[in-house]
């Protein structure tokens, strides 16, 4: 049994990174909306409510009832939690005179409270919330304030409950909190007792023993990309149920020069049981005369669907497909107030367990990326594959901007190929987090030999992000730029000028289309 904490989601921004935290702790955590709280089993050992865009005051708040998880095992609420609490039990919780927004430094009033062991005095924390707790409920004391708010963390008294509830109006789980990692894991080591037994190996190790339980003779047949989340759980599987593993390659003929061929190559090195599918013309051809984008992911989206329906059926006995699903995934397609209205396609592969009447395993459903990358190393995944930048399911036709055809994805491959290998030449491809060619539907002249032309805008695009939800774009040298540039207008027919995008994300996006 896999001990857990239980993050309760009131639809915050840093509902994630919480769970990140206390995972980086070797202890598993679980976010769920607080509209649907599970039964709190033995594997629970303690709950955090998470901060929320929402007021307590608003009468719209996310339905909420506290007496499934109260006394049931030691509570954390964090900022909006903490007001919930305040306010539940006949506190007061009013808008604050100005936004509290930023860094603030916490005077400990409580030396011995459990959450502050090993916490500086004035330790700098972060703040984010317009309303504050200005009166406790009867049962509760301050911990600890700050130089604008008297009230910034709370705590049962003694006796109150039979077990402890903390509350913090700041985000411990934010980098800004500088100690803000100690304090949760005072509260999920010395408060809820983890062991901090959960690691990549136990991982595997338990997935492994899970899918055997699971699939037992089954075949199984799972679509690679090349990416990192789908080469996982094809070895994860694979250790599981070996050759009863069929995967299918699919080569939609927008992926980077070259890269059907080698990744296939790559697989096979591997061990595993992988069908390779050229089915580029078909992508191609469907593609014809279309220059916007959702209509290029759908039509990309329902030839793939064709594509792995018509080879999946040539196989017998299958019963099982297996999807490289991830945490984030799953988290973003519920929501406090019930079920999203939009689910991402790549959650269900655009229907095809119905479609094939296929059981859905999904080994990686509870891993986020960072995650997953550290049970690849443990399962020793190539490191091309397993540091391989993000690339975009549509692949290339969201970075030719404008229809689709052969000579445009042939001009983008080979610039996309020039890039990318003198990032790898130059040390740079593991230091920045995606890159990629995009073609701009622009012609510019230029001058070559004694002749005018008249061709083609590359732009390069390479970024840093952790999760892609934010970006920077990369300090490359301009050295490098330089004879990156050099070499795609000498070498790439149809290219006479590039240009390199210096956008963040926000306002800017990290694919163009």
């Amino acid at each position: 049994m896999t001990e857990k904490i239980l993050i309760l989601d009131f639809g915050s921004q840093y509902t994630q990174l919480i769970a990140r935290r206390i995972r980086e702790l070797n202890v598993y955590s679980e976010i769920v909306p607080c509209t649907k709280i599970p039964e709190i089993t033995d594997d629970i050992k303690g709950i955090i409510l998470s901060g929320s865009p929402f007021s307590v005051s608003q009468a719209d708040k996310p339905a909420f009832d506290i007496e499934k998880v109260l006394n049931k095992r030691p509570l954390l609420g964090v900022c909006y939690g903490a007001q919930f609490m305040a306010q539940h039990f006949g506190g007061k919780v009013q808008p604050s005179s100005k936004r509290e927004y930023g860094r603030a430094f916490l005077h400990i009033l409580e030396r011995d409270n459990a959450l502050f062991y090993g916490v500086d005095d004035e330790s700098q924390v972060w703040m984010s919330h317009s309303d504050t707790v200005t009166q406790l409920p009867e049962g509760f004391h301050i911990t600890a304030k700050t130089a604008s708010i008297d009230v910034a963390a709370y705590a049962s008294d003694p006796g109150r409950f039979e077990n402890p509830v903390f509350c913090i109006q700041f985000h411990p789980e934010v980098t800004h909190s500088e100690q803000g990692k100690t304090m949760l894991e005072n509260f999920v080591v010395n408060v809820c007792g983890c062991k901090q037994t959960w690691t990549p190996e136990s991982f595997v190790e338990e997935t492994i023993a899970h899918l055997q339980k699971s699939i037992q003779q089954d075949k199984v047949v799972l679509g690679l990309s090349g990416g990192v989340d789908s080469s996982v759980a094809a070895i994860l599987l694979n250790k599981a149920i070996g050759s009863n593993l069929i995967s299918i390659f699919v080569n939609n003929g927008l992926l980077r020069k070259n890269e059907f061929e080698s990744v296939l190559h790559s697989y096979k090195d591997m061990g595993l049981n992988v069908v390779g599918v050229d089915a580029a013309d078909e992508f191609i051809t469907a593609l014809a005369g279309v220059s916007d984008p959702e209509k290029k992911r759908k039509i990309i989206g329902k030839v793939f669907i064709d594509v792995f329906e018509r080879e999946s059926k040539k196989l017998e006995g299958v019963k099982w497909l297996a999807q490289g699903t991830i945490y984030p995934d799953v988290i973003e397609s519920v929501s406090v107030h019930g079920p999203s209205a939009t689910i991402k396609s790549h959650h269900n592969v655009g229907g095809l367990p119905e479609k094939l009447h296929l059981k859905v395993i999904e080994p990686l459903r509870y891993l986020f990326k960072d995650e997953v990358r550290r049970v690849g190393e443990t399962l020793q995944l190539k490191h091309e594959i397993l540091h391989r930048h993000p690339f975009p399911g549509p692949g290339l036709a969201i970075r030719i901007i404008s229809d689709i055809t052969a000579e445009k994805v042939r001009i983008t491959q080979e610039a996309d190929a020039i890039f990318i290998n003198h990032l790898k030449q130059s040390g740079w491809y593991d230091k920045v987090w995606q890159a990629g060619a995009i073609l701009l539907p622009v012609q510019t002249v230029g001058v070559m030999g004694d002749e005018r032309t008249y061709e083609n805008v590359i732009a390069l695009r390479s970024v840093n992000s952790s999760d892609g939800m934010t970006a920077d774009w990369s300090h490359l040298p301009h050295e490098l730029l330089a004879q990156i540039s050099s070499d795609i207008i000498n070498h790439v027919k149809g290219i006479n000028r590039v240009v390199y995008d210096i956008s963040s994300k926000p306002p800017a996006t990290i694919e163009w289309e």
